[in-house]
Protein backbone atom coordinates (compact mmCIF):
# COMPACT_ATOMS: atom_id res chain seq x y z
CA UNK A 1 0.00 0.00 0.00
CA UNK A 2 1.65 3.15 -0.72
CA UNK A 3 -0.15 6.68 -0.10
CA UNK A 4 -0.97 8.36 -3.69
CA UNK A 5 -2.57 11.76 -2.56
CA UNK A 6 -3.25 14.20 0.24
CA UNK A 7 -6.57 16.42 0.38
CA UNK A 8 -7.37 18.76 3.15
CA UNK A 9 -10.56 20.41 4.26
CA UNK A 10 -11.29 23.41 6.24
CA UNK A 11 -14.80 23.11 8.27
CA UNK A 12 -16.59 25.29 10.71
CA UNK A 13 -17.48 23.97 14.09
CA UNK A 14 -20.01 26.26 15.92
CA UNK A 15 -20.64 25.80 19.40
CA UNK A 16 -24.35 25.05 20.91
CA UNK A 17 -24.04 27.21 23.50
CA UNK A 18 -22.73 29.99 21.82
CA UNK A 19 -19.28 30.65 23.01
CA UNK A 20 -16.79 28.86 25.23
CA UNK A 21 -14.43 30.96 27.39
CA UNK A 22 -11.63 30.40 29.25
CA UNK A 23 -8.68 32.72 31.53
CA UNK A 24 -7.75 35.71 30.20
CA UNK A 25 -11.29 36.41 28.47
CA UNK A 26 -10.02 34.08 25.39
CA UNK A 27 -13.35 33.15 23.97
CA UNK A 28 -14.30 31.28 20.81
CA UNK A 29 -17.61 30.97 19.38
CA UNK A 30 -16.75 28.94 16.05
CA UNK A 31 -13.67 26.71 16.05
CA UNK A 32 -11.45 26.21 12.85
CA UNK A 33 -11.22 22.36 12.35
CA UNK A 34 -9.08 20.79 9.55
CA UNK A 35 -9.49 17.79 8.16
CA UNK A 36 -6.66 15.20 6.27
CA UNK A 37 -7.86 12.81 3.46
CA UNK A 38 -5.17 10.04 2.84
CA UNK A 39 -5.83 7.90 -0.68
CA UNK A 40 -3.59 5.35 -1.44
CA UNK A 41 -2.69 2.78 -4.66
CA UNK A 42 -5.25 0.31 -3.19
CA UNK A 43 -8.30 2.24 -2.94
CA UNK A 44 -8.34 2.62 0.68
CA UNK A 45 -8.81 6.03 2.15
CA UNK A 46 -7.87 7.35 5.77
CA UNK A 47 -9.04 10.99 7.48
CA UNK A 48 -7.36 12.71 10.03
CA UNK A 49 -8.62 15.99 11.67
CA UNK A 50 -6.89 18.83 13.77
CA UNK A 51 -8.45 21.45 15.48
CA UNK A 52 -6.60 24.08 17.74
CA UNK A 53 -8.65 25.67 20.56
CA UNK A 54 -8.08 29.36 18.76
CA UNK A 55 -4.84 30.86 18.14
CA UNK A 56 -3.61 32.34 21.71
CA UNK A 57 -4.44 28.90 24.01
CA UNK A 58 -1.53 26.93 22.66
CA UNK A 59 1.54 27.43 19.82
CA UNK A 60 -0.90 26.31 17.29
CA UNK A 61 -3.43 27.75 14.81
CA UNK A 62 -5.55 26.76 12.51
CA UNK A 63 -4.04 28.10 9.52
CA UNK A 64 -1.15 27.06 10.31
CA UNK A 65 -2.19 23.25 10.36
CA UNK A 66 -2.99 23.52 6.73
CA UNK A 67 -0.07 25.75 5.68
CA UNK A 68 2.20 23.23 7.27
CA UNK A 69 0.59 20.13 5.98
CA UNK A 70 0.95 21.47 2.47
CA UNK A 71 4.81 21.82 3.26
CA UNK A 72 5.07 18.58 4.33
CA UNK A 73 2.72 16.61 1.93
CA UNK A 74 5.02 16.09 -0.97
CA UNK A 75 7.35 13.97 1.55
CA UNK A 76 4.80 11.49 2.14
CA UNK A 77 3.74 10.57 -1.26
CA UNK A 78 5.13 6.54 -2.09
CA UNK A 79 4.91 5.60 1.49
CA UNK A 80 3.27 2.65 3.11
CA UNK A 81 0.98 4.56 5.65
CA UNK A 82 0.73 1.41 7.63
CA UNK A 83 4.26 1.83 8.57
CA UNK A 84 3.73 4.60 11.03
CA UNK A 85 7.46 5.16 12.28
CA UNK A 86 8.34 5.29 8.78
CA UNK A 87 5.79 8.38 7.77
CA UNK A 88 6.26 10.02 11.69
CA UNK A 89 10.35 10.06 10.56
CA UNK A 90 9.50 11.32 7.46
CA UNK A 91 7.10 14.44 8.76
CA UNK A 92 9.86 14.99 11.07
CA UNK A 93 12.63 15.49 8.60
CA UNK A 94 10.32 18.11 6.53
CA UNK A 95 9.50 19.56 9.40
CA UNK A 96 11.18 20.51 12.47
CA UNK A 97 8.59 20.60 15.55
CA UNK A 98 4.66 21.73 14.99
CA UNK A 99 3.32 18.13 16.22
CA UNK A 100 -0.10 19.74 15.76
CA UNK A 101 0.18 20.11 11.83
CA UNK A 102 1.49 15.99 11.84
CA UNK A 103 -0.96 14.90 13.74
CA UNK A 104 -3.75 14.33 11.71
CA UNK A 105 -1.39 12.71 9.16
CA UNK A 106 -0.62 10.05 11.73
CA UNK A 107 -4.62 10.15 12.70
CA UNK A 108 -5.42 9.69 8.95
CA UNK A 109 -2.56 6.60 8.77
CA UNK A 110 -3.85 4.79 11.97
CA UNK A 111 -7.37 4.48 9.93
CA UNK A 112 -5.89 3.43 7.16
CA UNK A 113 -3.50 0.33 8.99
CA UNK A 114 -6.95 -0.28 10.63
CA UNK A 115 -9.04 -0.64 7.72
CA UNK A 116 -6.27 -2.68 5.95
CA UNK A 117 -6.41 -5.26 8.97
CA UNK A 118 -9.88 -5.05 9.23
CA UNK A 119 -9.66 -4.24 13.11
CA UNK A 120 -10.98 -1.16 15.17
CA UNK A 121 -8.23 1.30 16.17
CA UNK A 122 -8.80 0.47 19.72
CA UNK A 123 -7.65 -2.77 19.17
CA UNK A 124 -4.25 -1.85 17.42
CA UNK A 125 -3.66 0.65 20.16
CA UNK A 126 -3.70 -2.24 22.83
CA UNK A 127 -7.34 -3.64 23.29
CA UNK A 128 -10.29 -2.27 24.15
CA UNK A 129 -10.92 -2.24 27.83
CA UNK A 130 -14.65 -2.63 29.33
CA UNK A 131 -17.77 -1.25 27.56
CA UNK A 132 -17.40 1.82 27.66
CA UNK A 133 -15.35 5.07 29.72
CA UNK A 134 -16.30 7.58 31.69
CA UNK A 135 -16.53 11.33 30.33
CA UNK A 136 -15.89 14.95 31.88
CA UNK A 137 -18.36 17.83 31.01
CA UNK A 138 -15.90 21.69 30.61
CA UNK A 139 -18.20 24.44 32.44
CA UNK A 140 -17.45 27.92 30.56
CA UNK A 141 -16.39 30.45 32.21
CA UNK A 142 -19.31 32.66 33.50
CA UNK A 143 -21.22 33.52 36.48
CA UNK A 144 -20.79 31.47 39.85
CA UNK A 145 -24.66 31.25 39.62
CA UNK A 146 -24.63 30.32 35.82
CA UNK A 147 -21.78 27.83 35.82
CA UNK A 148 -23.60 26.14 39.12
CA UNK A 149 -26.46 25.69 37.03
CA UNK A 150 -24.59 24.05 33.95
CA UNK A 151 -23.56 21.99 36.06
CA UNK A 152 -26.81 20.77 37.26
CA UNK A 153 -27.80 20.87 33.40
CA UNK A 154 -25.11 18.30 32.58
CA UNK A 155 -25.78 16.00 35.87
CA UNK A 156 -29.32 15.30 34.16
CA UNK A 157 -27.59 14.55 31.21
CA UNK A 158 -25.67 11.77 33.14
CA UNK A 159 -22.04 13.15 33.01
CA UNK A 160 -20.48 12.64 36.56
CA UNK A 161 -17.21 14.75 36.01
CA UNK A 162 -16.49 18.59 35.54
CA UNK A 163 -14.39 20.74 34.19
CA UNK A 164 -14.52 24.41 35.54
CA UNK A 165 -12.99 27.14 33.85
CA UNK A 166 -11.49 29.42 36.85
CA UNK A 167 -8.26 31.25 36.16
CA UNK A 168 -9.91 34.80 36.85
CA UNK A 169 -10.01 37.21 40.02
CA UNK A 170 -9.35 34.96 43.27
CA UNK A 171 -12.75 36.05 45.02
CA UNK A 172 -14.59 35.15 41.79
CA UNK A 173 -13.27 31.65 41.36
CA UNK A 174 -14.10 30.92 44.64
CA UNK A 175 -17.29 31.83 44.23
CA UNK A 176 -17.23 29.07 41.20
CA UNK A 177 -16.03 26.19 42.63
CA UNK A 178 -18.40 26.75 45.57
CA UNK A 179 -21.40 27.64 43.67
CA UNK A 180 -20.40 24.26 41.37
CA UNK A 181 -19.33 21.96 44.39
CA UNK A 182 -22.99 22.76 45.85
CA UNK A 183 -24.65 20.86 43.19
CA UNK A 184 -22.52 17.41 43.46
CA UNK A 185 -23.50 14.29 44.42
CA UNK A 186 -21.25 11.27 46.28
CA UNK A 187 -19.19 10.06 43.12
CA UNK A 188 -19.07 13.33 41.21
CA UNK A 189 -15.62 15.20 40.82
CA UNK A 190 -14.86 18.41 40.25
CA UNK A 191 -11.92 20.05 38.97
CA UNK A 192 -11.03 23.64 38.77
CA UNK A 193 -9.21 24.49 35.35
CA UNK A 194 -7.00 27.58 35.24
CA UNK A 195 -5.43 27.07 31.82
CA UNK A 196 -2.35 28.88 33.76
CA UNK A 197 -4.65 31.92 34.01
CA UNK A 198 -3.33 32.27 37.89
CA UNK A 199 0.11 33.92 39.25
CA UNK A 200 1.19 31.82 41.97
CA UNK A 201 -0.10 33.86 45.23
CA UNK A 202 -3.86 33.77 43.41
CA UNK A 203 -3.34 30.09 43.18
CA UNK A 204 -2.36 29.42 46.51
CA UNK A 205 -5.30 31.71 47.85
CA UNK A 206 -7.65 30.19 46.02
CA UNK A 207 -6.74 26.65 47.15
CA UNK A 208 -6.20 28.24 50.80
CA UNK A 209 -10.23 29.30 50.65
CA UNK A 210 -11.66 25.82 49.05
CA UNK A 211 -9.57 23.62 51.16
CA UNK A 212 -12.63 21.95 52.55
CA UNK A 213 -14.04 21.29 49.29
CA UNK A 214 -12.73 18.37 47.25
CA UNK A 215 -11.92 19.52 44.19
CA UNK A 216 -8.47 19.33 41.63
CA UNK A 217 -6.50 21.69 40.85
CA UNK A 218 -5.33 21.90 36.93
CA UNK A 219 -2.97 23.88 35.47
CA UNK A 220 -3.01 27.19 37.82
CA UNK A 221 0.18 29.01 36.62
CA UNK A 222 1.69 29.05 33.01
CA UNK A 223 4.65 27.11 33.65
CA UNK A 224 5.99 24.02 34.73
CA UNK A 225 8.20 25.88 37.56
CA UNK A 226 5.69 27.89 38.65
CA UNK A 227 3.01 24.99 38.76
CA UNK A 228 5.53 22.54 40.94
CA UNK A 229 5.65 25.79 43.14
CA UNK A 230 1.97 25.59 44.11
CA UNK A 231 1.84 21.72 43.92
CA UNK A 232 3.99 21.32 46.63
CA UNK A 233 2.55 23.89 49.04
CA UNK A 234 -1.41 22.97 48.22
CA UNK A 235 -3.19 19.83 49.81
CA UNK A 236 -6.18 19.27 46.52
CA UNK A 237 -5.07 16.86 43.55
CA UNK A 238 -2.91 18.30 40.87
CA UNK A 239 -3.46 17.96 37.31
CA UNK A 240 -1.17 19.19 34.42
CA UNK A 241 -1.96 19.93 30.94
CA UNK A 242 -0.69 22.71 28.84
CA UNK A 243 3.08 22.10 29.75
CA UNK A 244 2.59 18.10 29.33
CA UNK A 245 3.91 18.26 26.01
CA UNK A 246 6.34 15.53 25.05
CA UNK A 247 7.58 12.12 26.80
CA UNK A 248 10.15 14.35 28.33
CA UNK A 249 7.96 16.63 30.12
CA UNK A 250 6.34 13.31 31.63
CA UNK A 251 9.64 11.81 32.67
CA UNK A 252 10.48 15.21 34.33
CA UNK A 253 6.53 15.57 36.01
CA UNK A 254 6.69 11.96 37.48
CA UNK A 255 10.18 12.31 38.74
CA UNK A 256 9.70 15.81 41.04
CA UNK A 257 6.24 14.38 41.72
CA UNK A 258 4.36 17.48 40.08
CA UNK A 259 1.29 15.55 38.80
CA UNK A 260 -1.50 13.50 39.98
CA UNK A 261 -3.06 13.26 36.69
CA UNK A 262 -2.08 14.63 33.72
CA UNK A 263 -3.85 15.78 30.43
CA UNK A 264 -2.56 14.00 27.10
CA UNK A 265 -3.97 15.89 24.11
CA UNK A 266 -3.22 13.93 21.07
CA UNK A 267 -2.56 17.18 18.18
CA UNK A 268 -0.54 18.60 21.16
CA UNK A 269 2.08 15.54 21.29
CA UNK A 270 1.78 15.15 17.41
CA UNK A 271 -0.61 12.19 16.85
CA UNK A 272 -2.07 9.07 18.19
CA UNK A 273 1.26 7.05 17.50
CA UNK A 274 3.49 9.69 20.03
CA UNK A 275 -0.04 9.72 22.48
CA UNK A 276 0.23 5.98 22.56
CA UNK A 277 3.95 6.36 23.78
CA UNK A 278 2.55 9.21 26.49
CA UNK A 279 0.08 6.88 27.42
CA UNK A 280 1.73 3.92 28.25
CA UNK A 281 4.68 5.52 29.91
CA UNK A 282 1.79 7.28 32.06
CA UNK A 283 0.51 4.07 32.31
CA UNK A 284 3.94 2.06 33.61
CA UNK A 285 4.43 4.92 36.39
CA UNK A 286 1.05 4.79 37.62
CA UNK A 287 -0.08 8.34 36.11
CA UNK A 288 -3.43 8.91 36.31
CA UNK A 289 -4.97 10.66 32.47
CA UNK A 290 -7.28 12.82 30.68
CA UNK A 291 -7.26 11.32 27.22
CA UNK A 292 -8.60 14.46 24.99
CA UNK A 293 -7.60 16.78 22.22
CA UNK A 294 -7.36 20.72 21.83
CA UNK A 295 -10.59 20.41 19.75
CA UNK A 296 -12.41 18.90 17.31
CA UNK A 297 -15.55 17.29 15.20
CA UNK A 298 -16.47 13.68 14.73
CA UNK A 299 -12.81 12.82 13.77
CA UNK A 300 -11.08 14.02 16.31
CA UNK A 301 -13.66 12.46 19.26
CA UNK A 302 -13.45 8.68 17.35
CA UNK A 303 -9.51 8.92 17.90
CA UNK A 304 -10.35 9.78 21.23
CA UNK A 305 -12.60 7.22 21.86
CA UNK A 306 -10.28 4.42 20.50
CA UNK A 307 -7.01 6.02 22.44
CA UNK A 308 -9.56 6.38 25.48
CA UNK A 309 -11.01 2.58 25.38
CA UNK A 310 -7.51 1.20 24.96
CA UNK A 311 -6.56 3.05 28.53
CA UNK A 312 -6.51 0.44 31.44
CA UNK A 313 -9.42 2.18 33.72
CA UNK A 314 -7.41 2.22 37.01
CA UNK A 315 -5.20 5.00 34.98
CA UNK A 316 -8.07 6.40 32.96
CA UNK A 317 -9.05 9.84 35.01
CA UNK A 318 -11.52 10.65 32.06
CA UNK A 319 -11.87 11.92 28.85
CA UNK A 320 -13.97 13.81 26.22
CA UNK A 321 -16.82 13.45 23.68
CA UNK A 322 -15.77 17.23 21.46
CA UNK A 323 -18.47 16.07 19.00
CA UNK A 324 -21.36 17.01 21.47
CA UNK A 325 -20.63 20.42 22.05
CA UNK A 326 -21.08 22.08 18.04
CA UNK A 327 -23.40 21.94 16.24
CA UNK A 328 -21.89 20.75 12.61
CA UNK A 329 -21.60 16.82 12.06
CA UNK A 330 -18.27 15.69 10.02
CA UNK A 331 -19.07 12.23 10.20
CA UNK A 332 -21.98 9.35 9.86
CA UNK A 333 -20.69 6.72 12.87
CA UNK A 334 -19.13 8.98 14.88
CA UNK A 335 -18.86 7.88 19.15
CA UNK A 336 -22.17 9.64 21.23
CA UNK A 337 -22.51 9.85 24.95
CA UNK A 338 -24.99 8.05 26.71
CA UNK A 339 -25.58 8.85 30.47
CA UNK A 340 -22.06 10.51 30.30
CA UNK A 341 -19.86 7.65 28.71
CA UNK A 342 -19.00 6.74 25.66
CA UNK A 343 -17.60 3.69 23.37
CA UNK A 344 -15.37 3.71 20.46
CA UNK A 345 -16.60 2.45 17.19
CA UNK A 346 -16.21 -1.16 16.61
CA UNK A 347 -15.73 -0.86 12.49
CA UNK A 348 -12.51 -0.97 11.02
CA UNK A 349 -9.78 2.48 11.84
CA UNK A 350 -11.67 5.15 13.66
CA UNK A 351 -15.07 3.27 12.11
CA UNK A 352 -16.36 6.93 10.93
CA UNK A 353 -17.38 8.08 7.28
CA UNK A 354 -17.11 11.66 6.72
CA UNK A 355 -19.95 12.81 4.80
CA UNK A 356 -18.17 14.82 1.70
CA UNK A 357 -20.81 16.97 0.94
CA UNK A 358 -19.92 18.75 4.42
CA UNK A 359 -16.21 18.83 4.15
CA UNK A 360 -16.63 20.79 0.59
CA UNK A 361 -13.56 21.17 -2.27
CA UNK A 362 -10.65 20.70 -0.50
CA UNK A 363 -8.55 23.54 0.13
CA UNK A 364 -5.69 22.14 -1.45
CA UNK A 365 -4.71 18.57 -3.25
CA UNK A 366 -1.36 16.90 -3.66
CA UNK A 367 -0.71 13.76 -5.88
CA UNK A 368 1.92 11.97 -7.12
Amino acid sequence: MRITGLEVYQVGLPLREGSYNWSGGKSVTIFDSTVVRLTTDVGLEGFGEVCPLGPVYLPSFAEGARTGIREIAPDLIGLDPRQLDVVNRAMDGAMKGHPYVKSPIDMACWDLLGKATELPVSELLGGRVGPDFVLYRAISQESPDEMAARVREYRREGYRRFQLKVGADVETDVARIRAAAEELSPGDILVADANTGWLRHEALRVARAVRDVDVYIEQPCASYEECLGVRRRIDHPFILDECIDSVDSLVRACADGAADVVNLKISKLGGLSRARQARDLCAGMGLGMTIEDTWGGDIVTAAIAHLAHSTPTRNLFTATDFNSYVTVSLADGAPARKQGRLAAPDRPGLGVQPRMEVLGEPVFVVRT
